[in-house]
Order: structure tokens, then sequence, then C-alpha cells
């Protein structure tokens, strides 16, 4: 009997056992839906980021090519669930569309993200025609244009750049050139599409693809400066500044072309525009005069830079070199035009160990004058 009792308990304390419920799956439902922008067309890779506002969490989502998203283990909660349109739009908090007091269940939840739709429901609701709803979602489609075109060009950019800097001019050309077919009406990408035939040129060991190069960098500067003066500048400050540094840059390839007289009023251009700069245009012109051998005209250049800024040292030491390309000699004596001593002696005032000292006392030397570096001072008497 006893043993028949113990048989009986064994019996139940194994089916006890077997019936010990298995440790549950924590809890948590699935979210899943369709993104749409303002013309209805479905959003691929856009940012859904759901928000549990019972306790902070978050949960970023992305969406495949169809504009689906989907994902496990959301904890139940009241969530808010904003669209951006991408990532770079999440970054910079631009997003599309957002739908507050979502409650996740366990299992499956759907919620289509339908920014067309939000609007419809929205305009009804706020008593707009179907007309004004019609060009918010025309604004609303040229904004997001914008900003796709935006992030392209600067990827081309930023591959031009990258390329140019390992020296791959040609890679860098290719990228400016696909990014003027995505949209010739930028102003930029000319002018850094011009910079790199500009700067490709003295590479090339064929003197016709050279020209052919400086050629380029002109006709594609004269674009930028073209779309940069017909556009509207008043919000930007930089405005005159950047018109004159695609001058600037132009007049430098039409000297390197060796158009020194279009060099030189481009020049001029690019120091009206900027008179503030002025200075430096009048020097570059200056220089490419100076390189042409026309003397008079460089003179008169380095004038301006010192009348623009008398405090600037190389000024007076290329106006001295300019002026002893005017000496004459005198049986074995040079005999430098008046005021050529002067000008080398002021930029040793200005710069007495500077990158042209030594050859500006060399210069006075040659032309019997002393060497002073207090330029404009008296001379104290030897004491005795």
């Amino acid at each position: 009997m006893k043993k028949r009792y113990f048989a009986i308990l064994l019996f139940a304390i194994l089916t006890l056992g077997l019936c010990v419920p298995p440790v549950s799956a924590q809890a948590s439902g699935t979210v899943k839906g369709v993104c749409k922008d303002a013309q209805g067309n479905v959003i691929p890779d856009a940012i859904v980021v759901w928000t549990n506002t019972d306790n902070g969490q978050k949960y970023t989502l992305k969406s495949n090519k169809k504009g689906e998203y989907f994902s496990l283990g959301l904890s139940p909660g009241t969530y808010l669930v904003t669209l951006y349109r991408n990532a770079d739009d999440m970054k910079a908090g631009k997003e599309l569309d957002h739908v507050k007091g979502f409650k996740v269940q366990l299992d499956e939840n759907t919620l289509d993200l339908d920014v067309k739709k939000e609007m419809e429901s929205a305009a009804k609701g706020q008593g707009i025609s179907p007309e004004q709803l019609k060009q918010m979602q025309e604004q609303q489609a040229k904004a997001a244009k914008e900003t796709n075109t935006v992030k392209t060009l600067n990827d081309k950019l930023n591959a031009a750049k990258a390329s140019a800097d390992a020296g791959d001019f040609d890679g860098a050309i290719a990228a400016l050139n696909e990014a003027t077919q995505v949209d010739g009406t930028r102003d930029l990408l000319w002018f850094k599409l011009a910079d790199y035939y500009r700067l490709s040129a003295p590479k090339q060991t064929d003197p016709a693809e050279k020209q052919k190069r400086y050629a380029s960098a002109i006709e594609d500067y004269q674009k930028a400066i073209d779309l940069k003066k017909g556009a509207t500048n008043e919000k930007d400050p930089n405005a005159a500044k950047n018109l004159a540094a695609y001058y600037n840059n132009l007049a430098e390839a039409y000297a390197k072309a060796n158009k020194t007289d279009d060099a030189v009023k481009t020049y001029e251009l690019a120091a009206q525009a900027d008179p503030t700069n002025a200075g430096q245009y009048y020097f570059n012109t200056g220089a490419v005069l100076t390189n042409a051998g026309k003397v008079d005209e460089a003179l008169a250049a380095f004038d301006k830079v010192i009348a623009a800024d008398p405090s600037r040292a190389d000024a007076y030491y290329w106006k001295g070199v300019n002026m002893i390309g005017k000496a004459t000699l005198q049986g074995e004596k040079m005999v430098a035009p008046p005021g050529t001593a002067e000008a080398f002696q002021k930029y040793l005032e200005l710069q007495p160990t500077g990158t042209y000292a030594d050859a500006a006392k060399q210069m006075l030397t040659s032309i019997g004058a002393s060497v002073e570096t207090s330029y404009g001072k008296k001379k104290q008497p030897a004491k005795k």
C-alpha cells in the first residue's frame, strides 16, 4: 500500500515538473508602414524616428527603396513618430511629418506616413482651398528637390576636391563636369571647374593641350562670373568679394595664356568689385606687367598699390626693380631714375630682413646708393 502511494506521489511530482511553463519572452510589438512625400511618391532611405514619450527611448528606422520600413522589438507605449527625408535632414532637424500619441500594442502595429494625405487633411480642417493646397505641395516639392540637388552637388564638389588634393586634376574635372550636368546654374561649380583646368594646365607636356586647358578655364570663369552677376545677392555679404575672386582667377588664366591686356583689364574689374582689397589686385596687375616687360605700366600699377596700402613692402621692392629696368649707363656707372634708391630703402625700412632684403641691398649697391633701413629719417652725425 505504501509502495502504491509512493508511486502515485512520484508520478504527480514528475507531472508537475513536466508542466513547468517556459520562461516568457520580453513583451514587445512590431511596427511597419510606408513613407510618402507631398506628391504621393514613396521615399526611399527615409528616416523614421519612434520616440517613446513614456520613457524617452528612441528607435531610428530606415525605409527601403520602396519606402517601406519595419522593426521588431518596440516596447508598448505612446510614441511620437517623426519622418525625415534622409539622414542629413534628420541631423539638420528638417522633418517632413510627424504623428503624436501613436499607441504601440503587442504584436503588429501599422503606421503609414503619407505627407500628401496629412496636408490634405490639415487643409480641410483649416479651410484651405484645393488651389492653395496645390501651391503648398508644389513649394514643398521644390524644397525637397533643392535639398536633394544640393546634396548631390556637394558630393561632387567633395569628390573633386579629394581628387585634386591627390594630384588627380582630371578626376576633379570629370566630377565637376558631372555636377554642371546636374545643375548648370550654380556659379561655384563653374568657378571650381575653371580652377582645376587652370591648375592642371602647367602639368601638360603637350603645348596645345596646355593652351586648351587655359582656354577652358577662361570660358568657365566667365560662366561663373555671368551667373554670379545675374544672381540676387542682397542677403550675401560676401557677394562682392566672391565676384572679385572670380575676376582675379580669370585674370590669372589670361596671364598664363599670354593675354596680358585681358589680364590687366580683368584685374581692374576685380578691384572695382572689391575696393577694400584693390591693393592686392593692383599688385597682381603689376606682377603680370613686370613679367611681360611693360615697365611703365607696371610702375603705375605699383604706385596704385602703394596708394592703397602704403605699408606693403613688396610693392616698393618691385617698383624699384622696374625702375632699375629703366637705368642707363654713363661710362661704367649705372644711373637709375630718380626714386629708385628710395623705393629699395623703403622696402628695407618696412622689411629689413624680408624675402627681398639681400636683393634690395645688392640693387642699391649696383647704383651706388647707400643701404638704409630707416628710410626718411635723418642720420645722426657721427661721434667724434
